[in-house]
């Protein structure tokens, strides 16, 4: 069920409101030094052109830039920097060529499909793409290095040594001993809130985390589970029981929910003993809770402890999730192509004095997994405005180069909280650092920044009008997929407790937390939007709920099965799968359910099936009698 908040809080609020992350120091400061170091070395050797190339280059760099293992991080890092020198190579050539702003329209609609294509295949996909058309539209317009081809290979050094600075990490300080810490933290969190009304966002929480550790760990899992392998598939057993536990209101005593924190402490410290306390189990998902604490002791210990049947591997994080000639692919590339063919004919249309601020600006808006175009667009906008103050009040005390260099590395160093806590927020600190940037490199003098806010209201104006208005484009577009994806996942998951298959339970559940987790945050940034976008949002969220509890019944069911004894009753099974079909064909054919589920608020008699009583919440939720 949405909460009052949720339903009562205005679409706009929803829409400001920052997230509050937590500071990620470790790579502010890298990304200070990153931009620093290359200004620096252009400054020294006069030539602060090239050194601009090499600061853009590793402020891309810094934009994709995460705590995660050095592989992981120099593919993320690296094929979004690569995309970008691309970029700039077409743009400089465009430029250098000479030609009128019709061909220069030409080659940018092009590069803008390409850039839309790619931008749809998944995460790696989004930033390469987005860089791709930046760096273009910038090349095209930025004053040339000599040589003019220089530009690209000054952005691939300038990434190199934001990658290099993060290595090499101590191994007691593997990120993903962290994250799996976090995770241990937050199941912690999860069991202390067990029974009360924290719990679904303590779970949310702790989904986040699950997700974090599959994506830092390899692709293939070794034939012989390394400690960290072990670790996680305990987290996970002990996932599944607390989701029963929180579902059935079960709490558990106080000293076996404090037993994560203790693991979390000392998985920290690359290994311990930690005490799991003798307490009676009395239901069947207590007594799944309890194996699952000592297999995680035993295995922060560092002694060999498995759950069940292993996990397969998780899938590479990075993989395409759509072909470039998918049908998703091309749609998105057709839309942004759209945009900056729009955007080439105002400025062709405008004496717009650095006409690539257009193109650059829709390239940013039209970002694909940055949640809401319209309030992208709108947060562009008003930051841009913000940005341009700021930059001018920082002008208005010093032109010096070095001052420049040390306050766009301010900004830079601000920019990874900034991209975390809000879009609007991220645009403010970017403004300045890009002008800055281009102050540096002899192109703008102060009174010419002000146009900017033109050029960034001009293309929101275009993304708002081309790409969200005028583009067959919804929320339902993106939440309804999600749904469709979770009730599978939970389908499949339900089949494998149901058919005794424990071969590949463990995945498959982590699969279905994982797909409502995604629709979850699809509703939310649906939230964000104005009627009546957003008032489609807020009639899905009963059912992601819905959804979210089902998941938790689930597992409450398999630690009946496992520990209990039950026999799966068919009838109890088909009546959740119809109404998960019927679900999934409600959410294909656009038609949010009408009813919330119930929501009993007593604890769940582990003697009654946990099936049974999920279908009476989803059938509330269908509208059957």
């Amino acid at each position: 069920m949405p909460s009052h908040e949720q339903i009562s809080t205005p679409w706009w609020a929803r829409a400001v409101r920052p997230a509050r992350p937590p500071v990620p120091v470790v790579l502010m400061v890298r990304a200070a030094v990153g931009l620093v170091v290359p200004l620096a070395a252009g400054l020294w050797a006069h030539r602060l052109g090239l050194g601009v190339f090499a600061g853009l280059g590793a402020m891309h760099a810094t934009m994709n830039d995460r705590v995660e293992p050095a592989l992981l991080r120099a593919a993320r890092i690296g094929s979004a920097v690569v995309a970008s020198a691309f970029g700039m190579l077409v743009g400089t050539a465009l430029q250098h060529a000479h030609v009128g702003a019709a061909g220069l329209g030409v080659g940018l609609t092009l590069t803008a499909f390409v850039s839309g294509a790619v931008s749809a295949t998944g995460p790696r996909g989004s930033a390469a793409g987005m860089l791709l058309l930046v760096s273009a539209a910038l090349g095209s317009g930025m004053p040339l290095p000599g040589p003019w081809w220089a530009a690209a290979p000054m952005m691939l050094v300038g990434a190199a040594f934001v990658v290099l600075s993060g290595l090499p990490a101590a191994p007691h300080r593997d990120p993903r001993n962290r994250a799996l810490a976090a995770v241990y933290e937050a199941l912690g969190h999860t069991l202390a809130d067990l029974g009360t009304a924290r719990g679904a966002d303590s779970r949310r929480v702790l989904t986040a985390r699950l997700n974090q550790v599959q994506d830092l760990l390899p692709n293939r899992r070794p034939a012989e589970p390394t400690g960290l392998r072990r670790m996680y598939e305990a987290a996970l057993a002990a996932t599944e029981a607390a989701t029963g536990l929180l579902w059935a209101w079960r709490p558990v005593p106080p000293e076996v929910a404090a037993v994560p924190g203790l693991l979390a402490e000392a998985v920290r410290r690359g290994g311990g003993e930690v005490a799991v306390p003798d307490w009676r189990p009395d239901t069947p998902a207590r007594q799944a809770l309890d194996v699952a604490l000592r297999a995680a002791a035993e295995a922060v210990a560092g002694r060999d402890a498995r759950i069940g049947t292993a996990p397969p591997p998780p899938p590479d994080p990075w993989r395409l999730r759509a072909g470039l000639l998918s049908g998703p692919s091309v749609r998105y590339g057709l839309r942004v192509a759209l945009c900056i063919a729009a955007g080439s004919v105002v400025t062709a249309g405008f004496p717009l004095s650095k006409s690539y601020w257009v193109p650059m600006t829709i390239a940013f808006v039209l970002k694909p997994d940055l949640g809401s175009v319209f309030l992208r667009a709108v947060s562009r906008a008003v930051g841009t405005v913000l940005g341009v103050v700021v930059t001018a009040a920082l002008l208005s005390l010093t032109t010096e180069e070095w001052a420049l260099t040390a306050m766009a590395a301010l900004c830079v160093a601000l920019l990874p909280y900034a991209t975390a806590a809000h879009y609007g927020l991220n645009t403010v600190v970017m403004t300045p650092m890009a002008l800055l940037l281009l102050q540096l490199g002899g192109q703008s003098g102060a009174a010419e920044f002000w146009p900017r806010v033109l050029d960034s209201v001009l293309a929101s104006v275009v993304v708002l009008l081309f790409g969200y208005l005028l583009w067959p484009e919804r929320p339902r577009h993106r939440i309804e997929p999600r749904l469709v994806a979770a009730t599978t996942a939970l389908r499949a998951y339900l089949d494998a407790v149901t058919d005794h298959r424990r071969t590949g339970e463990v995945w498959l559940r982590r699969t279905a937390y994982r797909s409502l987790a995604d629709a979850r945050h699809e509703v939310r940034q649906g939230l964000t939007e104005p009627p009546p976008a957003g008032r489609l949002a807020e009639q899905w969220l009963p059912a992601t709920a819905a959804l979210e509890r089902l998941g938790g019944a689930v597992a409450a069911f398999a630690a009946q099965v496992r520990y209990g004894g039950r026999v799966p009753d068919p009838a109890e099974t088909e009546r959740v799968r119809r109404a998960l079909d019927e679900l999934t064909a409600a959410a294909r054919e656009h038609r949010p359910p009408t009813r919330p589920a119930a929501r009993p608020s007593a604890p769940h008699d582990p003697a009654l099936s946990a099936l049974g009583r999920a279908a009476d919440e989803l059938e509330v939720l269908l509208g059957r009698p």
